[in-house]
């Protein structure tokens, strides 16, 4: 932990109002906040059991859905996959106008983790969003049309994208972008504001210097660079993107944001010394007017273990000790919750609020984790616990004044971390792909028989010795005490797979919503956990809810849609998308509304081998090792959000080639590979898929026992 300098106050900002959202929902989090409460109380516990359907809005996609929506006098303002933008009528649900960004489709390829957006911003009739291109689009609030259009990205030839919302201070708006996780040299991560008014640049923060002997942007940079390996050669970027949870405090004028893992994940392939590489793994708070750093306090030091810390912030008032304090609190992908001085940046308190082995505590006096031995995974895999996924990850959590706790959709996973330069087999690391492979214990779980993997990777039965009688992947819903430093009550949420459960909303009416994989909103006793009832939409819910009223009517809407991180795995079987269609809405209830229309159930289509000869085995594996290495970060074998391959309809499948070169298919997401793949390249991936095609028709009509290779 370490004050960068000092708060800069060329000026003093008047008090900033955090005071939670009334009829409306103006911030994605409620309020400046980020509380995810509302003081609405029309709904509460004696009457929640009548809550239905009010009405829906089909937002044409079939992706994930992250976004909460705004309400803003009796209009809805939300975006969708790609930065898409919708106006809704807030009583209906009718269509104002729907603004399309207009991103060129080969982003869509750079994603870790789909072409998600979490949300808009609004001020003053203007809304804002992030494109996947990293473009900040104002957008007149009443008319649907962009009023400016900013780029943010240094070099749109690198993997960057933005996903997250913007955020708004007095006269600026904020981005980050995502990109962290890809590749072999990674991507530089930074924040970028530009003026409010006009778009125009007016500063950006680099989150880890620059590559040795390359000039420093500023002293926040130089005092970075002094924190990794003197042996950093520069071939990597160093990651550290800033992909969610920036806030803005109007009191002290800061931006506060959390960063992401160092790049690549093995810090020994960053520099052979070990050092703390800062930004990565921190919470940083610069000014909002010049960029400049304020403080910052580093979560995971040496970071490798994907322990992003860029999961969303609320600040409130606390008494701890006797004092009272204006804070902000995080629970980190790392397993700890943390309660900091959202002026000064120093650790109040850090908790472990999961199960985690890396770690056995923190050390208040330096705030350094104390490593726990044996979780360097360079020469042999190791089992860490919380995963890559984290202890928390991006949906947001919400606090209640009134009952002063804090509920977290926690996850209670681990997962055995594989070096891929030693234990990689045949697949090589490429640019755009993760560069370290760790495995959930979960239904996909491979520890043998894969070409992708090798050396001694425990199996099932090893995991569950080392955790006993818990289950080893389960998700839970905690209510935490973050004065009293404890879970008050705890509802397990999904279990033996992860469930891609959604964001959490408190209101004053002594509820909380949450919804689940299972496709059901379900509402709790605030204070108890009690389950009071659910509401079954029939889709698969990941994101936050929000409540407003109109004409005394008080609504709770939420976006449906699986998808973000899942892009890379079959759905789920307790997945609503599993058994229905993946359609994405929005979708409202009130007080004695109706029954919620489920989408229509889901079809997958036949297996459609469409080459009457098979090619050379070592054209199938070339196929195999490339399919792997350039289509498989969102292309998976099952139902899933992206087509599966091996089932495409014989008019596509005719158009392969112009599809993954020419980018025939860019409009709907499928970005072009042509500067990365040969033909001859894709026709061995095609001859695989086909292969695999083969091998599932042949199963299905029981000729043979050819199970699909891995």
């Amino acid at each position: 932990m370490a004050v960068l300098g000092f708060i800069l106050a060329s000026c003093t900002p008047p008090s900033g109002d955090l005071r939670p959202a009334a009829a409306e929902w103006r911030y994605g989090g409620g309020d400046q906040a980020g509380r995810y409460y509302s003081s609405l109380k029309t709904i509460d516990a004696g009457n929640v059991g009548r809550l239905g359907y009010a009405w829906s809005y089909d937002l044409g996609a079939a992706r994930g859905q992250e976004a909460t929506p705004l309400v803003v006098g009796s209009v809805m303002y939300t975006s969708s996959i790609m930065g898409h933008v919708f106006a809704l009528n807030a009583r209906t649900g009718a269509l104002i106008w729907h603004y399309d960004p207009q991103v060129d489709g080969q982003r869509a390829r750079y994603p870790c983790c789909d072409s998600v957006n979490s949300g808009v911003a609004y001020r003053d009739g203007v809304v804002y969003v992030a494109a996947l291109d990293g473009k900040i689009h104002a957008i007149d609030a009443q008319t649907g049309k962009a009023k400016w259009i900013a780029a943010t990205i240094v070099d749109p030839r690198q993997p960057y994208t933005s996903t997250g919302a913007v955020l708004l201070t007095r006269d600026a708006v904020v981005i980050g972008n995502s990109g962290a996780d890809m590749g072999v040299t990674g991507i530089r991560g930074y924040v970028t504001a530009v003026d409010i008014a006009t778009g125009r640049f007016k500063w950006r923060f680099y989150t880890v210097p620059p590559a040795p002997g390359q000039p420093v942007e500023g002293p926040d940079q130089a005092l970075a660079a002094k924190s990794w390996g003197p042996d950093r050669t520069g071939k990597h970027q160093n990651g550290a993107t800033v992909w969610d949870g920036l806030s803005y405090d109007p009191d002290t004028n800061l931006v506060i944001f959390g960063t992401a893992n160092a790049a690549p994940y093995l810090q020994s392939e960053r520099s052979l010394t070990r050092s703390d590489d800062l930004f990565s793994a921190s919470i940083v708070a610069v000014n909002a007017d010049t960029g400049r750093g304020a403080w910052h306090y580093q979560e995971t030091p040496g970071e490798q273990w994907d322990f992003d810390a860029t999961q969303k912030f609320i600040f409130t008032d606390l008494r701890l000790n006797g004092a009272d304090h204006r804070v902000l609190m995080q629970a980190s992908k790392n397993g700890f919750f943390y309660v900091l001085d959202r002026a000064s940046g120093k650790l109040l308190s850090a908790d472990a609020y999961t199960y985690m082995t890396w770690a056995t505590g923190v050390d208040m006096k330096s705030g350094r984790p104390m490593f726990a031995p044996n979780v360097d995974y360079s020469n042999a895999p190791r089992t860490i616990y919380p995963s890559w996924a984290g202890g928390h990850t991006w949906n947001p959590m919400s606090f209640s004044p009134d009952t002063g706790l804090v509920y977290i959709p926690s996850i209670d996973a681990g997962n055995v971390f594989v070096n891929l330069n030693t234990n990689g087999g045949s697949v090589k690391r490429v640019e755009g792909y993760f560069s370290s492979n760790a495995m959930i214990p979960d239904q996909t779980y491979d520890p043998v028989g894969s070409r992708r993997v090798l050396g001694p990777i425990p199996d099932l039965k090893t995991l569950q010795r080392e955790r006993g009688a818990t289950p080893l992947v389960r998700e839970i819903l905690k209510a935490w005490d973050p004065v009293a430093h404890k879970i008050v009550w705890q509802q397990v949420t999904s279990e033996g797979n992860r469930g891609y459960d959604g964001g959490v909303l408190s209101t004053a009416g002594g509820l909380v919503f949450q919804g689940r994989g299972d496709g059901k909103l379900w509402v709790y006793d605030a204070r108890t956990g009690k389950v009071l009832t659910t509401v079954d939409t029939g889709s698969h819910i990941m994101a936050a809810p929000m409540t407003y009223a109109i004409d005394g009517v008080q609504y709770v809407a939420v976006q449906v849609g699986y998808g973000g991180i899942g892009i890379n795995f079959p759905i789920p079987a307790s997945s609503a998308a599993f058994a229905r269609m993946n359609t994405n809405r929005v979708l409202v209830f009130k007080l004695d509304g109706g029954e919620t229309p489920k989408p229509p159930a889901r079809h997958d289509g036949p297996f459609t081998p469409a080459w009457t000869t098979k090619p050379s085995q070592a054209v199938i594996d070339r196929g195999e090792d490339l399919f792997t290495e350039q289509c498989s970060r969102c292309h998976v074998f099952g139902p899933a959000i992206t087509p599966d391959l091996r089932r495409l309809p014989p008019d596509i499948d005719t158009m392969f080639d112009s599809i993954v070169l020419k980018g025939a298919l860019a409009p709907a997401g499928m970005g072009r590979f042509d500067d990365v793949l040969t033909k001859a390249d894709v026709d061995a991936i095609h001859a695989y898929l086909n292969d695999q095609a083969r091998r599932g028709r042949a199963d299905e009509d029981h000729k043979t026992p050819v199970g699909a290779s891995q």
